[in-house]
Formats: structure tokens, sequence, C-alpha cells
């Protein structure tokens, strides 16, 4: 987030950007042509990338950094990363819209929406059993979940009484709540019954959908016990959490065909490698 389109603004941020996370040695972005446009703001963005000044131009080539354009309308080249970003515009235009926030409020607001999409659970952090956490983006750049604060429910309240913070509060707390059910839905995503799934396993790592999570909390659990049906198909499991062990259906968490999956893949191939090479040593 910059305070103006100058190549001043632009190197300040890069500094701040490298300071958090460390200097890249590529920077990747749309095409220049994608900021053309009647908008005079855009037209300077497209000044600037596409002719640097001094300023930019030397602080790029002096810092060994290469930045790179993708093709004209070809968003697709930058899928990784355009997702993310999908993932942050959606629920800010639609939460906050037009609403006028200064420069500190603005950049509240995204550096906490930028923490809600970087405690998304991603696959088990080890193989234990007794191990309920799960990598997430975060640990890629802290190295560890993030925590935040947690701040009383103000969904229920209406604007008129809330205080300029307490509504970017409430801002947050309603991209969460829509941004954490559409991510849980997308993980257990279920088609037709034309052919059968794997049943959920003992030792499974899974998010459980709870009403009213805290921001950026997401409830993880191990199966421990299964109950199968008359059909030997399992819909009801015993869960250990950190606060004890619950009973829930299925359909209230999501393992199977969901990125936390992936471990399940990841373990089979160490089995295959030990397996190998146990063979190779023979």
């Amino acid at each position: 987030l910059v305070t103006e389109l100058t190549s001043e603004a632009f190197v300040a941020t890069l500094k701040r950007f490298f300071s958090r996370r460390g200097k890249c040695s590529k920077l990747f972005s749309d095409n220049a042509t994608n900021f053309v446009g009647s908008n005079q703001e855009l037209r300077k963005l497209h000044s600037m990338v596409k002719n640097p000044d001094g300023v930019l131009s030397g602080y790029l080539s002096s810092e060994g950094i290469d930045w790179k354009f993708l093709p004209p309308r070809a968003p697709n080249f930058g899928g990784l990363w355009e997702a993310g970003v999908k993932s942050f515009k959606h629920h800010l235009k639609r939460v906050v819209g037009n609403s006028k926030l200064t420069f500190e409020e603005f950049l509240t607001v995204t550096t906490q929406i930028e923490g809600i999409l970087n405690s998304r659970p991603l696959v088990p952090l080890t193989t234990d059993i007794e191990d309920l956490n799960a990598l997430t983006p975060a640990h890629f750049l802290i190295g560890r979940p993030i925590n935040s604060i947690v701040e009383p429910n103000l969904f229920e309240i209406p604007e008129c009484r809330l205080k300029i913070w307490q509504k970017l509060t409430k801002m947050i707390q309603i991209i969460w709540k829509r941004w954490s059910n559409d991510y849980l839905c997308n993980l257990q995503q279920r088609g037709k019954w034309f052919f059968d799934k794997n049943n959920v396993r003992i030792g499974d790592l899974v998010i459980i959908k709870e009403d009213n999570m805290a921001v950026c909390n997401w409830p993880l659990g191990r199966i421990v016990e299964l109950f199968p049906g008359n059909d030997n198909k399992i819909r009801v499991v015993g869960v250990k959490t950190q606060k004890g062990f619950f009973k829930r259906p299925i359909s209230k968490i999501t393992s199977s065909s969901t990125p936390l999956e992936l471990s399940r893949v990841l373990f089979r191939q160490t089995e295959i490698k030990i397996r190998c090479a146990s063979t190779i040593d023979m």
C-alpha cells in the first residue's frame, strides 16, 4: 500500500517489503498495458512502470532486482499469485466497498486480511498422530502460525453505535466469516456418487466447522474413532482436539478431497522411497 504513485513511494514500499520478507531477486507483475485507462492515476502508474525514472531503475539495478512482466492480457500466467489476489479483493470490495477510510485505517484492514489468508491450514505439520498442528503459509513467512487478538463479536451491533475502529473490526469479522466459510466449502466439495470415495481414517488431521470462529482460529483435530453405518460408510467420527474429545458428522469436518489429503500422498511416497531403498540395500 503506497501513499502516492511516485518512484520514491514505490521504492519506500519495496524497502518495507524487503525488511519484512527479505530481499528478492525477481519481481513479477501484470503487464503495464493492463493499467491503461481513462483514469489519470492509471495512466500515471502505466508511465511509471513502463518508463521508470532514475530513482526507480537505479534502485532496482543496484540491488540486482529483475522486474518481469506477464504477457499482455494473460493473467493466467500468474495463476499462483492471482489466486491470492482474487481471494483478497473478492470480499474486500464487497465489505469495505465505498467506505471512506484514512491511509492508516485502510492499511490496518489490508494487513489483517493478509493475516487471515496466511492462517489457513494446508497439510499436517508432522506425521505424529498426537500433533494437532497444520502447516500454514505463515510458517514460510514467520516460522509459526498467525495468532490474532480475540475481540468481542460485533455482528449484531448497528454501525451507527460503533466507533471507527470498532467498524474496522466488524469489517474484518465479516470478511473472516465469509472467506473461511467459502474456503471450507471449497475443501469439502462433493460431486455426484458416480464412484466411491475413500472413507476418512483414524489419524487424519481435520478442520472442524464451528459457528462464530474467532478470526484466524482454525479448530483442528485428529480422528481417533470411526462410527460406520449399516452400509459400512463412515458418517460420524470421534475427533480429538485440544479441548477434548468430540463426536462430529463428517459434514462438519473437512478431510477427504482437501489439501490435507495431500499429506497421505506425501506419506505414501515416503513409504515407497523407504521400501525401494531397502530393496536396493538387499
